[in-house]
């Protein structure tokens, strides 16, 4: 069983930054892991956000976010992080992380029903 928990949300004016974590306990991941973000807009179905290959450090970005959200990972502490700078209001959202203990590159990352874990979520609000 993996237990994921993710910290860092809050109330953020537009513009300004905020890092999200999220911590992984429970077993040691595979080479094949892949950590995803994913979030949550009221009223909208679930989106991949971005997403970070255990071993290699690769890393994927939906487009809305690419140059203003930075992944990355500590596989010392079994963490991921999910810089996010220069955020706007339509950011709002509850932010999941979640695992997919084995990711061969055969399907997409942003494809949620292969990710195996799933975080509780943290609520980022972006005022405008």
């Amino acid at each position: 069983q993996v237990q994921l928990v993710e910290s860092g949300g809050g109330l953020v004016q537009a513009g300004g930054s905020l890092r999200l974590s999220c911590a992984a306990s429970g077993r040691t991941f595979s080479r094949y892991a892949l950590m995803g973000w994913f979030r949550q807009a009221p009223g909208k179905e679930r989106e991949f956000v971005a997403a970070i290959h255990w071993s290699t450090g690769g890393t994927y970005y939906r487009d809305s976010v690419k140059g203003r959200f930075t992944i990355s990972g500590d596989n010392a502490k079994n963490t991921i992080y999910l810089q996010m700078n220069s955020l706007k209001p339509e950011d709002t959202a509850v932010y999941y992380c979640a695992v997919d203990l084995y990711y061969y590159e055969t399907y997409s990352p942003e494809s949620q029903d292969k990710y195996d874990y799933w975080g509780q979520g943290t609520q980022v609000t972006v005022s405008s």
